[in-house]
């Protein structure tokens, strides 16, 4: 008999391959008959009218601490995905000693936490009480998550943390000898040898600890970058992930990330590229880097977020606002001496000078007037609340600047501002689906598990269904599918998953074509310490199943936590360069 058997819908297997109608016969967690099923089964799921298809793969996601709080990884199963990538960007919570062993500094742990909650978006009370900080090493951290978890996950090995504990304050502060190298390479090699997925590191100039320095990866040399890459080299299976900079890559930036993927003879992939028609210059830029990169002997893909990266912005955390020229130092300050500054007007304007200084694209950013009031706290705001602030600054007769500092200075700094979503036209989606066919690069770039009061990408799925597929009508479901599930388990190399067929993980989601896609977003506060975070489920998903065990059941999330932890070589295999 049959654990499970899924009857009567219309496979869409993951391939690209066109949709049969059939059965999907399920045993032991993987799946074993497809098409015609007449085996009966201990429980059976009518598919009829709806899609099956293979779960998600979601390959750029921080879900490192929530693992421990939320071991649902919500709300990523909502949204059809099995399997999720977490330790991107170097920020991982291990290692937390160094090659010497012996018990936690309390002070690299402190560290990596407060640089988690400032670059990453994660609650500084939640990472204090939702995570046990009771590991050494990498091995133990994956150990620890190993069988708690609903879906899937594998975890790299992150620069960050390497360099933190081996270098200490000095981490931020200078290169490394050749000794410290050669230490991050042994700890790298213990996390590699564990089944970290691979190596990811960070020189984006968004990337400043809660200090307002520099992460430590950011001070790292190329030969060190290249050092560490090499070691991955060693294991199989294994991946690199990298954010390089911000706006339009320089030249030199892709030639090392072609050397870093030659080095390691890994696919590396870089985040982000956002895709709108009005930027379709700078992204047949960024595409082009491929071949610069491919010169240096690497292979070297662009992570594109299918949708719009929607930001929610705030002066209490600063994230993204601190790419401003010189607001790095500046949104570090605590919350009292900002408001001190705001209210002081040659303190104000000087912030506002700083940020107009800002050269190339990242200076829109500071289109003070271009944002929407997302969500006000003060009696006396709540009246412009959704409206665009140069519009309010027009008709009280003031300054989009000036206008918006009094609104943050009356919330306490906890004032909500978004970029207006331009991104929605169908002349983008069509470029967004050029770009997603394109073989220099690779859909996904949820951030799901960070920026918790900021985004809402971790929908990037459903989202990618709704609006592409159904409402533009600009792809086929079977091509879509595949872009969510095939190929980003071919780029990682994953063992039978990505696919429905038989002798494959039985990784599975039943979905109604008609109204998939993703539900309201608003804000939840269930973090420990009651932290909230950005929050939607989807809508039309019925059914998620992880290694042949039902997990969601028209939007409730079930009990059962089979997921597995990934781990290089045994659940990869080695997809190489060369």
């Amino acid at each position: 008999m049959l654990d499970l058997k899924i009857s009567g819908g219309s496979i869409v297997d993951g391939t690209g391959a066109a949709a049969r109608r059939g059965d999907v016969g399920v045993r032991g967690g993987r799946v074993v008959a497809v098409g015609e099923v007449p085996e009966a089964a201990a429980r059976t799921i009518d598919a009829t009218d709806l899609v099956v298809a293979p779960g998600f793969i979601d390959i750029h996601t921080h879900y490192d601490a929530q693992a421990f709080w939320d071991t649902t990884l919500s709300p990523s199963p909502l949204h059809g995905v099995t399997t999720v990538m977490g330790g991107n960007c170097g920020f991982t919570i291990a290692p937390l000693v160094g090659v010497e062993g012996g018990p936690v500094r309390p002070d690299d742990a402190d560290y990596l936490m407060r640089m988690l909650a400032r670059v990453e978006g994660m609650p500084l009370e939640s990472l204090q009480q939702g995570v046990p900080w009771d590991w050494h090493t990498s091995a133990e951290y994956l150990d620890r998550l190993d069988g708690t978890l609903m879906p899937n996950a594998g975890f790299l090995v992150g620069h960050s943390a390497l360099r933190r504990v081996v270098m200490h304050d000095a981490a931020t502060e200078r290169h490394a000898t050749a000794d410290e190298v050669k230490q991050m390479q042994q700890l790298l090699r213990a996390g590699l040898a564990a089944g970290g997925m691979g190596f990811s590191s960070t020189w984006s100039p968004s990337h400043n600890d809660h200090l307002g320095h520099p992460v430590p990866s950011r001070c790292a040399s190329r030969e060190e970058l290249l050092a560490l890459c090499a070691v991955v080299s060693e294991f199989p299976g294994t991946q690199l992930e990298f954010i390089p900079a911000v706006g339009e890559f320089a030249d030199d930036t892709f030639r090392l990330m072609g050397a870093m993927s030659a080095a390691a003879n890994r696919p590396l992939n870089w985040n982000l590229l956002q895709v709108y028609a009005q930027n379709w210059e700078l992204v047949q830029h960024q595409l082009a880097g491929y071949d610069l990169a491919a010169a240096e002997g690497g292979r070297v893909l662009a992570l594109t977020l299918p949708d719009t990266f929607r930001l929610r912005l705030n002066f209490t955390s600063g994230f993204i606002l601190d790419i401003l020229h010189g607001w790095d130092s500046l949104m570090a300050l605590p919350v009292h001496e900002k408001l001190r500054q705001l209210r002081d007007p040659a303190a104000r304007a000087e912030w506002n000078r700083l940020a107009q200084s800002t050269e190339g694209a990242t200076r829109s950013i500071a289109n003070w007037g271009g944002y929407r009031i997302l969500e006000t706290f003060s009696s006396q705001w709540k009246p412009y609340e959704g409206r665009i602030i140069g519009e309010v600054a027009l008709q009280l007769g003031r300054e989009p600047w000036d206008v918006l500092c009094d609104l943050v200075i009356a919330d306490d700094l906890r004032t909500v501002i978004a970029n207006q979503d331009r991104g929605q036209d169908d002349a983008t989606w069509k470029r967004r689906v050029e770009v997603w066919r394109d073989h220099r690069a690779i859909v996904g770039a949820s951030d799901a598990g960070a920026h918790l009061d900021m985004i809402d990408s971790f929908s990037y799925s459903t989202t990618l269904l709704a609006r592409a597929v159904r409402e533009h009508q600009l792809l086929p479901l079977e091509e879509a599918v595949h872009l969510l599930t095939g190929a980003p388990a071919e780029l990682y190399g994953l063992h039978e998953r990505g696919r429905i067929a038989p002798g494959f993980c039985a990784d599975l989601q039943v979905f109604d074509p008609a109204t998939v896609g993703p539900g309201p977003v608003a804000m939840k506060f269930d973090l420990p310490g009651g932290a909230g975070r950005v929050y939607g489920e989807a809508i039309g998903v019925h059914h998620v199943v992880v290694n042949g065990v039902p997990c969601v059941e028209h939007g409730e999330l079930l009990p059962a936590r089979p997921g597995r932890i990934l781990r290089s070589g045994s659940d990869t295999h080695t997809v190489s360069v060369r």
